[in-house]
């Protein structure tokens, strides 16, 4: 307790206010009252304490305090107010006066100012805060706050100065960071009680002359007369970063230290960052800096760079780990961010090189884990993704350059591996993208734009993809349940994507087909529907209009000749001994050539096509039948005997082979010859046929070539280059010694080389002029939607109109624009003829339609 004389003041205080003519709110507002259970008002014990204690100071209770006189005497006038005792009686107090003198002010003072010693002294279990508040309170309200303010100054700025830096002094070299931070836990405490006593002057006082607050005054000084105190701040400061060093050394340190240093610090800023960033963020991310720098060195000097990444990366999580537990929170982006650049930004180009360990070290062995903390890695900082992307792109278009030269340097692979080859790093980018790379889309993009870039090196790749597509899809090849095959066209329909020209696909795609179906060797209608819809999906139904055609002839073929079998069980004792199979192929659907206008057929065959023509132009009136020879495959009874034997009456042959042979159209032709004469040359085969020579050459050189004893005919060659070229003397009959461990026979029909050339220049004519169709065919619906349309976005959108089919080159773009203004399809604006193009009148609608 205080002395009774803080208690008198007080009281008087509480008395004059309830009895001069001081604003009655300002009573009701200190004394808090409250209602009771009967509706009257009851002042808070705090009042009626004081009260009492005033009777006993006057001598009510029989004791009298002469300290307690002498100090009120100085401020009670002689004018007396009633008050009435416990028995009824009245007795006169004498009324507070209006004016403090300043024995008075000073006496409260020194009164508060020793409690507030007392406080800092940790010696305040017997003060009454409720007392020195009270005495505060009079102080302020009296406008002596000024006083109590630089007098608290002045009391805080003693003890700092002669106490608190005094020990911070003596224990720079022993224990600094435990004393600061007693020191410091002391300090706010005190303040925080103080600015309890001083919390009207707080309210009212501080407001009105916009000063700091009791607390923040206390900080504020702390920071000047103790942290900012010279040789204190520099210290504190190396201190600090001596333990963070011997952190990072692997030594054991006490981080709360650290921590408490910290908060301290970010509390001394007053609601600002300043004081923790200038003593200690700003040398902290400096001497890190300086740090991360020769600690990337020592790590490069192993020139590992899947140790160095599995180094930093270890090295990020230390420091995330620190400066989320034991410094602000905004310290951990900064110096996370002084890492990157030192460990990460300068030397990534040097990591990802590196010829035994990097990037492509790590692609070439499959490491996905290393790949995969180099790319978080290079994620972290700008540029990282480029360097790796870019790395990436050089070595994955590496790899398909190779396997394009591989293909044209290496016999042993043929386009069907080499597509093969292709998915199978396509298989391992995928897996690089997903396991590794998290399956970032700009890297997606990158391998998109690597494996569109290598593959379309080769201008055959359309034809390779749809050779592919057709080993698979052919019956008898290499076995696969459904499952597989979906997985592998998938993988195909990837590729087909980056094709840049899918018409020429579709193209052999078509002819590839339709030997399949033609031959019956398509391994399920379902897998061919399925590869259908997938083409569909992706370039849309008029690329696969003339492919459903293909297969709508077939089930209709297939009826058909349900009919005619029907027919021709009816017929059967006409003795044709002939079987015969037909497919009806509409003209446009099917890539048929033109055939050898006057191939003659064998009349016994050629008598069954015309009752099978006739009954098929009965039930379709107004069509027209043509028989494609070429397209056609003949199994033959063909009988082989020695030299010098007959064949006996009756039929039968002795010591004869039996074979069937599975030939060409073209090939039955030719052989069937030789049922009437045993040995002809090549001009009377010729003229016999009517095969066109190219035709012919190739059928007579696939019976005549291969093993002496598997070649169906013999051949006396009048010239030098047997394999390649036929005289038009060369002579031909049978092999009497043909022989074979099958009995059926297949003679395929030979590829001439040197016709290959002139074949692919007129498949490549064929679809230039197509493509000529369909880009004039877009630009007329471009401009007829437009009507006028600058020339570079005319090209534009011609080019992105038909990127689905092809990429046209824009010089044929520019050329069939002209082509279309010769022909008045377009007109050029006269007063701008480089810029726009009108649509003039109404265009072809069949252009359009194309």
């Amino acid at each position: 307790m205080l002395p009774l004389t803080g208690m008198l003041v007080m009281t008087s205080i509480v008395c004059a206010c309830a009895k001069t003519s001081l604003p009655r709110r300002t009573v009701i507002k200190e004394e808090n009252r409250t209602k009771n259970s009967h509706g009257s008002f009851k002042a808070i014990s705090c009042f009626a304490t004081t009260i009492a204690i005033l009777l006993r100071s006057i001598g009510l209770n029989g004791t009298y305090n002469p300290l307690m006189q002498s100090t009120s005497s100085s401020f009670v006038n002689k004018k007396m107010t009633s008050v009435r005792r416990e028995g009824g009686s009245r007795m006169r107090i004498r009324a507070f006066p209006m004016n403090m003198d300043e024995s008075y002010v000073q006496s409260t003072w020194e009164l508060l100012r020793c409690a507030i010693q007392m406080i800092q002294s940790q010696n305040n279990s017997v003060l009454s805060f409720e007392e020195l508040y009270r005495n505060a309170y009079t102080m302020v309200l009296h406008k002596h706050g000024d006083k109590l303010y630089n007098g608290l100054r002045e009391v805080v700025m003693e003890h700092l100065v002669n106490k608190v830096r005094v020990d911070v002094l003596n224990a720079l070299n022993n224990n600094l960071l435990e004393v600061l931070n007693k020191a410091w836990h002391d300090h706010t405490t005190s303040m925080v009680m103080i600015r309890d006593i001083l919390m009207y002057m707080d309210r009212v006082y501080v407001q009105q002359h916009c000063v700091d607050s009791v607390y923040n005054l206390g900080l504020i000084l702390f920071r000047d007369e103790v942290i900012r105190y010279e040789g204190i701040r520099e210290h504190l400061t190396e201190v600090l970063l001596k333990m963070i060093a011997a952190k990072r050394q692997g030594d054991a340190v006490q981080l709360v230290h650290l921590k408490t240093a910290c908060q301290m610090l970010l509390a001394l800023g007053v609601n600002s960052r300043a004081v923790y960033e200038e003593d200690f963020e700003a040398p902290f991310l400096l001497r890190s800096a300086d740090f991360f720098q020769r600690e990337s060195h020592v790590f490069l000097s192993e020139e590992n760079a899947s140790v160095y990444i599995r180094k930093v990366n270890q090295r990020i999580n230390e420091e995330s780990s620190v400066a989320k537990h034991y410094m602000d929170a905004n310290t951990e982006s900064k110096v996370i961010k002084v890492l990157e650049v030192e460990m990460i930004s300068k030397h990534m180009y040097t990591v990802t090189e590196m010829e035994a360990s990097g990037l492509v070290s790590m692609l070439k062995n499959s490491r996905f884990d290393d790949l995969n903390c180099l790319y978080r890695l290079l994620l972290r900082v700008e540029g990282g993704l480029s360097v790796l992307t870019s790395t990436l792109s050089e070595y994955l278009r590496e790899q398909g350059r190779s396997r394009v030269q591989e293909l044209k340097n290496d016999k042993s692979v043929t386009p069907i591996k080499f597509i093969q080859n292709l998915i199978e790093l396509k298989d391992d980018c995928d897996l690089f993208l997903t396991e590794a790379f998290e399956s970032n889309r700009e890297i997606s993009k990158i391998i998109a734009s690597d494996f569109a870039y290598f593959l379309n090196l080769d201008h055959r790749a359309p034809e390779y993809l749809s050779l592919f597509i057709d080993d698979r899809l052919r019956r008898g090849s290499k076995a696969m349940n459904e499952v597989e095959l979906e997985t592998i066209i998938d993988k195909a329909m990837v590729l087909f994507r980056l094709l840049q020209d899918k018409d020429i696909f579709e193209r052999y795609y078509k002819q590839h087909l339709g030997k399949r179906l033609l031959n019956s060797r398509t391994v399920s209608d379902d897998a061919e529907k399925s590869v259908i819809s997938k083409l569909r999906t992706e370039c849309g139904c008029q690329f696969t209009n003339k492919i459903e055609g293909m297969f709508k002839d077939v089930q209709l073929s297939s009826s058909f000749m349900k009919i005619y079998r029907e027919e021709r069980e009816r017929d059967f004792a006409t003795g044709s001994e002939i079987e015969i199979s037909a497919s009806i192929l509409t003209t446009g659907f099917w890539p048929t050539s033109n055939p050898s206008p006057n191939c003659v057929i064998p009349r016994a065959v050629e008598a069954t096509f015309e009752k099978l023509k006739m009954l098929y132009l009965s039930s379709h009136s107004g069509r027209s039948v043509t028989l494609q020879p070429h397209l056609g495959t003949v199994d033959i009874n063909a009988y082989f005997y020695p030299h010098g034997y007959d064949v006996l009456p009756g039929g039968s042959q002795q010591s004869s082979q039996k074979h069937i042979l599975c030939v060409s159209t073209y090939q039955m032709c030719v052989l069937m010859l030789f049922n009437e004469k045993c040995c002809l040359t090549y001009r009377q085969i010729a003229s016999e046929t009517g095969i066109v020579e190219k035709d012919l050459k190739r059928t007579m050189l696939s019976l005549s070539t291969g093993k002496p004893k598997q070649r169906v005919l013999c051949r006396l060659a009048t010239v030098d280059d047997v394999a390649r070229q036929i005289g038009d003397e060369d002579k031909f009959w049978v092999n009497e010694s043909f022989t074979s461990r099958l009995h059926r026979v297949k003679i395929p029909t030979l590829s001439n080389r040197s016709d290959q050339e002139p074949e692919q220049h007129e498949v490549r004519k064929k679809i230039d002029d197509q493509r000529k169709l369909e880009v004039e065919a877009a630009i007329v619906r471009i401009m007829k939607a437009r009507r006028a349309l600058r020339h570079d976005a005319l090209i534009t959108e011609v080019v992105d109109q038909l990127k689905r089919r092809f990429v046209p080159l824009h010089g044929m773009v520019k050329l069939r624009i002209e082509s279309l203004i010769d022909r008045e399809y377009l007109s050029r604006d006269p007063q701008d003829h480089k810029m726009q193009f009108e649509l003039r009148g109404l265009a072809n609608e069949a252009l359009i339609r194309r």
